[in-house]
């Protein structure tokens, strides 16, 4: 009983704080306010999450609600909590500089850093602004120096199920051995973790079922317990549906965002919802650790005092750099 148990246990990231927050219109930010972000994440951990993405340490122009001051202020209200892991996206080296600065490392607030890329080569230019090459010339000595300081780092790829550039109709597909050789790369190097993003939610179900299997093949059992599943999708259910293929086959982490806000204009729609997603992994058998009612009140919550209160046509980021 206790190894099925085990079998079962699922770790959902809310991303809410991250990814809704990076969509916030300076004219907007009187609502999104660092006590407002506080509360979400304390009411996130009481209802039973342990791993929260709650910065990104983009340019203010990009995504105003991540200007440094605010997120120092956010972290040192925070302060350091023990077992519960706050996650922070960061792009580049001057990401990482503001991450150090911030005294998100180690030494202070010991943040999780998150570094990303995507699996499209034309993704990756239009996200990051650099090749895929460049990126991970560039993240290298950035994970190796973080990783020797006891900096806890987990690592994603965007568009792992397909990218449509704005415009086309066709949609670019990874291909396998590629995506099998990031996810090396990222454990090669010492991350903890690798999430596989959806970004646009292009695969179907029969898609998304063909590329995991696939990689899980070619990992030959290996990291299954370290791979994690990022669905963006227009439709929560859709998005729920490929996450159970997911789930089917094994994978027993998943990322989710209150309402399923988040998304971006390289083509992003929104996340899967995380009340949706606990719901369904109850149904599932899966353990959460998550309480149901928690986390309905805190989601009916956000919608009355944030999305309600800014129209969805103005929750949207000042340009497509830096998301997953």
């Amino acid at each position: 009983m206790g190894e099925e148990k085990g079998k079962n246990r699922v770790i959902v990231t809310d991303v809410t704080l991250r990814e809704y927050g990076q969509n916030i219109p300076s004219d907007y930010l009187h609502l999104f306010t660092p006590k407002i972000r506080e509360d979400i994440v304390r009411g996130l951990i009481k209802a039973g999450f342990t791993q929260l993405e709650v910065f990104s340490c983009v340019h203010p122009k990009i995504a105003p609600a991540m200007e440094k001051p605010i997120l120092m202020e956010i972290a040192g209200a925070l302060g350091r909590l023990g077992n519960v892991h706050l996650i922070t996206l960061v792009p580049n080296k001057s990401g990482y500089e503001n991450f150090l600065a911030m005294n998100l490392g180690p030494d202070g607030y010991h943040h999780t850093m998150g570094v990303f890329f995507s699996a499209i080569e034309a993704h990756n230019r239009a996200n990051l602004g650099r090749s895929i090459q460049e990126t991970v010339r560039e993240y290298k000595p950035i994970i190796q120096e973080a990783l020797s300081g006891k900096t806890r780092v987990v690592g994603y790829v965007s568009a792992a199920f397909g990218y449509r550039e704005p415009g086309r109709g066709e949609i670019l597909k990874p291909d396998l051995e590629d995506l099998t050789e990031y996810i090396h790369w990222y454990f090669d190097l010492g991350v903890e973790t690798v999430t596989l993003s959806d970004l646009q939610g292009v695969a179907t179900e029969e898609e998304t079922a063909g590329i995991l299997d696939g990689l899980l093949n070619r990992l030959k059992g290996r990291y299954v317990e370290k791979l994690g599943y990022h669905p963006h999708h227009v439709s929560a259910a859709k998005a729920i549906a490929n996450t159970k293929i997911a789930y089917d086959l094994g994978i027993r982490r998943f990322d989710a965002s209150l309402g399923g806000t988040g998304g971006c204009v390289t083509g992003a729609p929104g996340n899967q919802p995380t009340e949706t997603l606990v719901f369904a992994l109850n149904q599932w058998g899966a353990q959460t650790g998550i309480d149901e009612g928690a986390v309905n009140a805190l989601a009916d919550k956000v919608q009355r005092e944030l999305y309600a209160k800014i129209p969805l046509s103005q929750q949207r980021p000042l340009n497509p750099k830096a998301t997953h």
